[in-house]
């Protein structure tokens, strides 16, 4: 068998819907398909377009920390591509936007000279700019992880579209794929001090199925609690208003 290589291919949000061709191309030629995807009928779906196909999602054990299931992921596909195989690694949605492995398996492997590429897949948020009628060019947009955002203590720009990625599983670190946000009323508080508390938010999650509707939960930001999110959730913050254009700056453009 001739030397190994690592294609990491992201399966999109909707079932077959959002696999581009490339993506197809290259999980159908794989020696071994090793995937992480949202559910048994996905990992089923990946069986059909190659005999050899593997989960990783016995990675993820309960009470285990999220980093120790990643590491061995990357071991597993490192192992595989030192082997002299053709992997293809697929991970639900687009596999460079909050899947650790994806990176670490590829910087990995570039560092030991195998030949190794990542293709683009639709995302979460693409499905929300889509679904919300959300243009990111109107006003800005700023992407945070929820619990890195009340670690970080993030600065708002209220005039700009916030968007809070995991918001089910706020201040939680384990590997459990239930909703327990332990740190949603202190997220909640935080955003308090940047936004009125009628301030009308969303709770959106993206449809995994052609032809499902996606969910999309407005309420005031006040009333956000844990009954209304899931593990998948993602909390859309509108902006407040339009920040007016500095009149230096128009002039030196000459749009004044």
């Amino acid at each position: 068998m001739g030397s190994g290589s690592l294609t990491v291919v992201g399966t999109g949000i909707a079932l077959d819907a959002h696999l581009t061709t490339e993506a197809r191309a290259e999980l159908e030629a794989a020696d071994v398909v090793l995937g992480l995807v949202a559910d048994p009928v996905a990992q089923a779906w990946l069986a059909r377009l190659n005999r050899n196909v593997r989960s990783l999602h016995r990675h993820y054990r309960e009470g285990r920390d999220r980093a120790l299931a990643y590491e061995a992921m990357v071991d597993e596909i490192l192992a595989e591509v030192r082997s002299g195989k053709r992997v293809c690694a697929a991970f639900y949605g687009h596999p460079g936007i909050f899947v650790t492995p994806s990176h670490e398996a590829l910087r990995r492997a570039r560092d030991e000279g195998f030949p190794s590429r990542m293709l683009p897949a639709v995302s979460a948020e693409d499905c929300l700019f889509a679904d919300l009628g959300v243009d990111p060019a109107a006003c800005g947009c700023q992407s945070y992880e929820a619990t890195d955002f009340l670690l970080r203590r993030r600065i708002v720009d209220a005039t700009a579209a916030l968007l809070l990625w995991q918001v089910g599983t706020v201040g939680r670190r384990g590997a459990s794929g239930e909703a327990q946000p332990a740190g949603l009323p202190l997220l909640v508080e935080s955003l308090l001090e940047r936004y009125p508390a009628g301030h009308e938010v969303v709770v959106y999650e993206a449809s995994p199925y052609p032809g499902i509707d996606p969910i999309a939960r407005r309420l005031p930001l006040e009333r956000l609690t844990a009954a209304d999110v899931t593990a998948l959730s993602t909390l859309y913050v509108p902006p407040l208003e339009q920040r007016p254009p500095d009149a230096t700056a128009l002039e030196r453009l000459g749009l004044s």
